[in-house]
């Protein structure tokens, strides 16, 4: 093939060729195939420029050029038949996802609010319906807050019973929301009625106790507030949250910052009263701690107990919830296992 017009012709038969094998190609591998077969290395192209050595000197410029015309002019159909490609399995994909627009949509799961809020906001709720105002605190708590000014010395073995999380030997993490009442009176002058919801944390952990959990510290201060105000409040609160039948009892007990102090315990709502594992076959159970403001914490916030008088008393919101709920184990308040938290 050294003729001028012979090499001519048969670049102008290799553009003919290449275009109708690159427009019936199906498939991306092959348009990649007749691309390598025609403008490959070793390809038809290739073949054809060999024989350029052969031609007169004045007339190799010429096939040149018409040769760079030819390869531009395929690799352009290569480009055009790759994107034709592409566009034909674009549409076969979105014929097969496509959107039925006329079907119903599919609405998201709505949350609603977890068991703890729920009781924590119906406890306040209540006392909030008694007069009782908010109030909350820091849960990073000094130890003269957490302890001291509640009538806890150094030595006292009740600091015991707390299992203390401590962050420094001065620094703890709250213990109970009790903090809350020492820092109200400080800055407030009586009459206070307070209401103080928050988390707490002790080292403590198994079904019927968690290293965190939430209280309410509930207390008066005024004049002339008796034990009788004490059980007045608390039996609404009972019957309120419980139902108008539950019975109560008001049994004594010990607190450093009560005195006297009781536990109020109502009929065990699980075998009413009957006696089961639950109540450990007393028939009750213990659902708050409370008490008279022992005078020793008046005189560290500067309130003269001979004119004012008290009283406090705090809940477990987890063990409310576990009653109301009829639960065995704390934890299942913390796993986050959503069959469970749809119950409620």
């Amino acid at each position: 093939m050294t003729d001028f017009q012979e090499m001519r012709a048969a670049l102008k038969r290799l553009e003919e060729e290449g275009d109708a094998e690159l427009q019936s190609a199906q498939g991306e591998a092959q348009v990649h195939a007749a691309r390598t077969k025609f403008l490959g290395r070793k390809g038809l192209l290739t073949q054809i420029l060999r024989g350029m050595g052969q031609l007169p000197a004045e007339q190799r410029p010429v096939i040149g050029q018409f040769a760079n015309q030819v390869k531009s002019a395929l690799e352009e159909m290569a480009e055009q038949a790759l994107e034709k490609e592409r566009s034909r399995q674009k549409n076969e994909r979105m014929l097969q996802e496509r959107v039925d627009f006329s079907l119903p949509g599919r609405k998201p799961p709505r949350g609603s609010k977890h068991l703890i809020n729920q009781v924590n906001e119906e406890i306040v709720s209540i006392f909030e319906h008694l007069g009782f105002e908010v109030s909350e605190g820091p849960e990073v708590e000094s130890d003269y807050y957490n302890f001291e000014a509640l009538n806890f010395p150094k030595d006292h073995p009740a600091r015991d019973m707390q299992d203390t999380l401590y962050i420094s030997p001065n620094v703890v993490l709250r213990t109970h929301t009790s903090p809350v009442q020492v820092r109200t009176m400080e800055s407030r002058k009586p009459p206070l009625r307070i209401i103080a919801p928050g988390k707490v944390y002790r080292h403590d952990s198994d079904p019927t106790h968690s290293p965190m959990f939430h209280q309410v510290e509930g207390f008066i201060v005024d004049h002339q507030v008796t034990l009788a105000d004490l059980k007045g409040t608390l039996t609404f609160f009972v019957h309120e949250f419980f139902g108008p039948d539950v019975q109560m009892r008001f049994r004594p007990s010990f607190f450093p910052f009560t005195e006297p102090s009781a536990e109020v315990d109502i009929q065990c709502v699980i075998c009413k009263g009957q006696g089961c594992l639950v109540c450990k076959r007393s028939g009750w159970l213990e659902i708050l701690g409370s008490g008279m403001i022992d005078p020793e914490v008046f005189r560290f916030v500067g309130y003269d107990p001979e004119v004012f008088t008290g009283f406090a008393f705090g809940l477990g919101v987890e063990r409310i919830a576990m009653l109301r709920a009829g639960l065995n184990d704390i934890r299942l308040f913390f796993e986050n296992n959503i069959q469970f938290l749809r119950q409620f």
